[in-house]
């Protein structure tokens, strides 16, 4: 299935894009981040990030659907 996926702050930097449509057979948030983290070599583990479907946050185990959008949330730092 397509997924569109939204990176920000260190996700961002370490994928070097702020977006793209991924095609995989990922069937939760779980399983595709752990897909993109062996991909692109991503530091942070999940324990250190929200994630959110279609702009609602959502459980790491929620099932995914064709055309979904996905963020996954760094923490984030402010001054």
């Amino acid at each position: 299935m397509k997924i569109q996926l939204e990176y920000f702050a260190l996700l961002k930097d370490q994928r070097g894009c702020s977006s793209e449509t991924l095609e995989t057979d990922a069937a939760t948030p779980q399983q595709l981040y752990s897909e993109l983290s062996e991909r692109h070599s991503f530091t942070l583990g999940p324990e250190s990030l929200k994630v959110a479907i279609n702009e609602d946050f959502a459980d790491w185990d929620a099932p995914l659907s064709e055309g979904d959008t996905l963020v996954f949330i760094p923490p984030v730092a402010g001054g």
